[in-house]
């Protein structure tokens, strides 16, 4: 028989994983997460079980790709099986005035700058640290 209690706080956990990360800050991470994985559950469970974000996207089944510059036009016309790209994601960070787009392809692979690889790596170790404020 199930444990309630342990349901309840899982269900509580994902709640508040949820509302956290649909704070501004974190904008730009949940739409990668939203185009990764359409389940919060699973999300939930790698961000709290991992610790940078090159081991998050593992822990979804994709591997990154780390290339020198993206060009979000180009990247727009090859959306599709054809070109590759299942979603372009061409998030702009005002306060630092930097375009840090990320590629979701569909061989599994995710395509990224250093830079906005980093960037990421940053703002995911911000949620951890809000999430852990919140338990």
């Amino acid at each position: 028989m199930a444990n309630p209690s342990a349901n309840t706080t899982t269900e509580t956990r994902q709640r508040n994983f949820a509302r956290v990360l649909s704070r501004e800050p974190f904008k730009g991470l949940k739409a990668i997460l939203d185009s990764l994985s359409p389940d919060r559950e699973a999300q939930c469970e790698a961000v709290n079980g991992t610790n940078s974000y090159e081991e998050l996207l593992a822990r979804l089944g994709y591997r990154i790709n780390l290339t020198k510059q993206i060009h979000v036009q180009d990247a727009y016309t090859r959306v599709g099986s054809a070109g590759g790209i299942k979603a372009v994601l061409p998030y702009y960070d005002i306060p630092t005035q930097s375009s840090l787009p990320t590629l979701v392809n569909f061989d599994s692979t995710v395509t990224t700058t250093q830079k906005s690889a980093n960037f990421f790596n940053e703002m995911l170790a911000g949620l951890k640290r809000q999430l852990s404020a919140q338990d």
